[in-house]
């Protein structure tokens, strides 16, 4: 049965199964538990599947066309790709529940995984650009994934949800990375080129994480979340006569999440993508790329909780700016540490992690909040578009950037465009009032 027979049988009367879970808050409560346990499981696979793209992607090109010049597209194209695997999760969600959109989109992720890993095996540069797409759906569903646990979340925990979503997935991701060197001696031992090798682990997390999600994830929360605001809608226009605008969406509070998200992924992937072949110039090689990028991936996630907590406790805007002004720091000394010194870069790099999680978790509590269940996913979808197309657009330009001009330059570009999230977030505010 679809979400959307679904929606129809709420209408006209609930399935038991789903009555006893509006009639019953503490079922309600354990579902909420169980929910963000399955998905920090899946997560844990997610992100050892993400990690692949991040930490060798922009070398796998580098050696398969021999310029710097293209080193942003596998990047910008495994980021296009979870720009349109994002809408189709998040319209999969709404239509037939977290759990079918998730695990589809997992799935898919796994079979770009394995084209990645032929395309490497045959040299074949078409197809290597086809499967990075079509792996970017993994990515794009491995940030999805943090909208399941807040869909029964009240509003005093939805970042804290959000947040344990996030950590969970720092296991794989820091493992991802540092499993490089060993995935790559693994993979010429089967006669696959080593930097193909982080693509064999991510196949083969990105399908054990959909399959999590896929046989577990029942009840699904975004089901139950709509019978409930649904008996709610229902309720309160009994007792107070009120129309639908009670239970519309604050257009003006998605707007601020979506610009918050865009512009901590922009300048997040730019930086990123080009520091592995940054430090390549000077010398270093798969084993500390392993490490630098294995610590940023760890800032993305791991602060996770403590993030979650500050931004219900502080509020969104406040920890939206304080994502603006440490990504202007990671900038600054990327740009102006020692160019040959891995210490100062990894610091860097850690504090464009830490931002990102700062802006990621804000962002994504205020789009929370300023969605109702009914349109939540298919929202949720579309948002994800955008930091999907904007983390594309920082692949691209992060590459043509270094190319022309230096890591310096990118670096120091990337700190001073987060900076603008400050006046951005308070003149939306400002608006509001």
């Amino acid at each position: 049965m679809s979400y959307k027979m679904d929606q129809a049988a709420i209408l006209g009367g609930n399935p038991d199964w789903i009555q006893s879970y509006i009639d019953d808050k503490e079922k309600q409560k354990k579902l909420y538990k169980r929910t963000l346990i399955i998905v920090v499981l899946s997560q844990i696979f997610g992100g050892a599947g993400l990690a692949a793209g991040i930490t060798v992607g922009a070398l796998l090109a580098q050696d398969m066309l021999g310029s710097n010049s293209y080193a942003g597209v596998p990047t910008a194209l495994f980021t296009l790709g979870s720009a349109g695997a994002a809408l189709a999760v998040g319209r999969l969600s709404q239509h037939f529940g977290r759990r079918a959109g998730l695990a589809a989109g997992f799935l898919t992720g796994g079979i770009g995984a394995i084209g990645v890993i032929l395309s490497a095996v045959t040299s074949n540069i078409i197809l290597l650009f086809a499967s990075l797409l079509i792996y970017g759906a993994g990515s794009a569903t491995n940030l999805q994934a943090r909208y399941a646990g807040t869909d029964l979340a009240n509003p005093t925990q939805r970042a804290k949800a959000i947040s344990i979503a996030m950590v969970s997935t720092t296991f794989g991701a820091v493992a991802g990375p540092n499993l490089v060197e060993p995935m790559g001696e693994f993979a010429l031992f089967i006669g696959v080129p080593a930097l193909a090798g982080p693509f064999i682990l991510a196949a083969t997390a990105f399908v054990l994480a959909g399959l999590v999600l896929l046989v577990f994830l029942c009840p699904d929360p975004l089901v139950v979340a709509d019978a409930i605001a649904a008996r709610q809608r229902t309720d309160k226009s009994n007792v107070s006569g009120a129309g639908s605008d009670l239970f519309a969406d604050n257009k003006r509070g998605i707007a601020v999440a979506a610009t918050l998200m865009v512009t901590t992924q922009m300048v997040m992937v730019a930086i990123m993508t080009m520091t592995p072949v940054h430090i390549g110039h000077y010398g270093h090689g798969l084993r500390e790329v392993g490490i630098i990028i294995g610590i940023h991936v760890a800032a993305m996630y791991l602060p996770s909780l403590v993030t979650g907590i500050l931004v219900d406790k502080l509020g969104r805007n406040i920890m939206a700016i304080a994502s603006g002004v440490t990504l202007l720091a990671a900038g600054g000394l990327a740009a102006f540490a020692p160019a040959e010194s891995i210490f100062y870069l990894t610091i860097a790099l850690a504090l464009l992690g830490l931002g990102w999680n700062i802006g990621l978790i804000s962002g994504t509590a205020m789009l929370v909040d300023a969605t109702t269940a009914s349109t939540r996913a298919k929202t949720q979808g579309s948002v994800d578009v955008l930091v999907a197309l904007s983390g594309a657009t920082g692949g691209v330009l992060s590459g043509i950037v270094v190319a022309h001009s230096s890591f310096t330059t990118l670096s120091l570009a990337g700190g001073i465009f987060a900076l603008l999230l400050i006046p951005s977030v308070m003149w939306f505010n400002r608006t509001d009032k």
